[in-house]
């Protein structure tokens, strides 16, 4: 069972990784994916436009769950938060992270792929984590073997996922959370009939 602050997520069976270009796609790809039943929306801080779009979709789309992703040191956390980031997603995980998320009330989402890792995440407090990169760490079975002795954390397995392997399937399956890629050039191509994949919780690029 998810705790309060991650109460979000009990819904969110994908969640889209929004690696956006473009500052003016921002809220037309939010709405798109809202109206499309997906509302918990991570924006990865991988380009230049990245803090600006999670402000235009905090500000325009109130219905979107919105959140920062590829978030690797105190700065960047704080400032994903000022833009209106509700919630943090990060590759690794530090005491500045961990820090700056109980500070701040904020829900991190730290990632961890071996059992110490595990650990000290979840002696700092955290048990929804995130499995990255999922394809080369062993997959739904790593987690599935997590299950025993961790037993209360929850994961959200990300990298590697496409339509092109089997990791879906298996992720699905086992009832996970999934992040899944989603870029400008997607929208181009018509976001609309990659909601019809929403089902199967794939978008068509790679981690």
């Amino acid at each position: 069972m998810l705790s309060e602050p991650y109460s979000f997520l009990a819904s969110a069976s994908v969640i889209p990784v929004m690696v956006i270009d473009r500052e003016a796609d921002a809220i037309p790809m939010a709405k798109a994916l809202v109206a499309g039943g997906i509302k918990v929306l991570e924006v990865t801080l991988r380009t230049g436009c990245a803090l600006a779009a999670i402000k235009a979709i905090a500000q325009a789309v109130p219905e979107a769950h919105v959140g920062a992703g590829t978030v690797c040191n105190g700065d960047d956390f704080s400032a994903a938060v000022d833009a209106g980031a509700r919630f943090i997603v990060s590759p690794g995980q530090s005491e500045v992270l961990f820090s700056h998320s109980i500070n701040q009330n904020i829900p991190l989402l730290p990632g961890a792929v071996t059992a110490t890792e595990v650990m000290r995440a979840a002696e700092a407090g955290f048990k929804v984590l995130k499995f990255f990169p999922a394809s080369t760490s062993g997959g739904a079975a790593a987690i599935r073997a997590f299950t025993g002795p961790f037993s209360g954390i929850s994961f959200v397995p990300t990298g590697g996922i496409h339509a092109n392997n089997t990791y879906p399937a298996e992720f699905i399956y086992q009832n996970l959370m999934i992040e899944s890629n989603v870029i400008h050039q997607a929208f181009e191509a018509g976001v609309v009939r990659l909601l019809q994949l929403g089902s199967s919780c794939i978008y068509p690029r790679d981690v």
